[in-house]
């Protein structure tokens, strides 16, 4: 393990990732959505308020935050926070399915400095990724791309979560970040919010996630954010990153009425570190919450210290371990030596942690037939 790793572990002055979910208003239903958008919560940052944020953000030199949702171009002062930002030397990097990406706006974007963008979509074609996001979302994207490269915008990304259905697909997103000139970015589907009624349907299988580990050696430009440092135990070569758990060390996350998170996939009071509307701001949350000083301090292997592969894959991901109900010093539920199959099997359904919150529109989401 790398001494930048072991320092890493302790924490930072300021994250190297700042998630920001600045609503959870979203004219999509995606089966998998980590924080069950849909409907606008009142109680959503004012203006004011989130221009204060990045007021923090500047002062604690962060280099960029990563805006989401819900849809995050939805609020009506999206454009406003977006250039507060980038006029105090604060990147953004922000998320959309690009539904409010047209033209004019793809100019716009095109002329903001320090700003990228990445489409997210979960299929290469209409029926793979709709039967996820819904209807005429993969329509929607490729007119955002459309758009965004009419403006010459540059190499904005094309993100995907993967899942059994997407992942035979690899090569085909591969050529459709190619065509657009975009880089492409994978990420791990976690078990979370309405992703945790569809993860036993769409989480890779073992064979899967064997190729997609030797697909990422082989394209080592391609992003995927850290997220899959669980496969490094397939080999003796790590995927590309820091291989580590960063929650409440180097990454964070806020939610849109302010509440801050030490992971960006574990929406739940267990992990709620304060509320930037608290005294001392997000700044006192980062630097001396009680939870972030204890995720900061030296964590045991567990029932993983007597695998000889613990150093490559750290135990996995903690919020795919939360959401499943297994133990946080436990084998991740996809670890790739089987270690988390049993303990996955034996946990009751009932007893697995619910979302704190669940903002989803009132019309059921459905995953369908799903080809496995």
């Amino acid at each position: 393990m790398t001494a930048l790793t072991e320092e890493l572990k302790r924490g930072l002055d300021a994250p190297i990732c700042l998630t920001w979910e600045l609503t959870y208003a979203c004219n999509l239903a995606c089966v998998h959505c980590l924080s069950s958008s849909g409907r606008r919560d009142p109680r959503e940052l004012s203006t004011d308020e989130a221009r204060a944020v990045i007021d923090e953000m500047r002062a604690l030199q962060v280099f960029y935050v990563n805006i989401g949702g819900g849809e995050p171009t939805i609020r009506p002062d999206f454009y406003e926070l977006l250039h507060h930002a980038t006029d105090n030397g604060v990147g953004v990097k922000f998320s959309t399915n690009g539904s409010r990406i047209d033209r004019d706006d793809a100019i716009r974007l095109a002329a903001t400095p320090y700003t990228d963008i990445q489409i997210s979509i979960d299929g290469a074609d209409e029926t793979t990724n709709d039967a996820v996001r819904g209807p005429g979302s993969f329509a929607t994207a490729l007119t955002a791309m459309d758009n965004l490269a009419a403006a010459d915008f540059g190499p904005f990304k094309i993100s995907v979560v993967m899942t059994r259905q997407n992942i035979p697909q690899l090569d085909r997103f591969e050529a459709l970040a190619d065509r657009y000139g975009a880089e492409l970015r994978l990420t791990r589907l976690r078990p979370a919010g309405r992703g945790a009624d569809s993860w036993h349907q769409l989480h890779p299988t073992q064979d899967q996630q064997l190729e997609l580990y030797h697909w990422l050696l082989d394209r080592p430009h391609v992003l995927t954010g850290d997220s899959f440092f669980h496969l490094n135990a397939l080999g003796d070569e790590n995927l590309p990153g820091l291989n580590l758990c960063g929650a409440g060390r180097v990454v964070c996350l806020i939610d849109p009425i302010g509440d801050v998170y030490a992971c960006p996939f574990v929406l739940h009071d267990e992990f709620k570190a304060g509320n930037v509307r608290d005294t001392g701001g997000f700044t006192a949350v980062w630097k001396s919450s009680d939870l972030f000083t204890e995720l900061r301090q030296p964590q045991s292997a567990g029932a993983c210290a007597s695998c000889g592969q613990f150093d490559a894959c750290q135990g996995g991901c903690m919020a795919a371990k939360f959401f499943t109900g297994l133990p946080l010093d436990g084998p991740d539920p996809e670890c790739v030596s089987g270690h988390g199959e049993a303990p996955l099997a034996a946990v009751a359904a009932a007893s697995r942690p619910q979302p704190t919150s669940n903002h989803s529109k009132p019309v059921p989401v459905s995953l369908g037939p799903t080809r496995v």
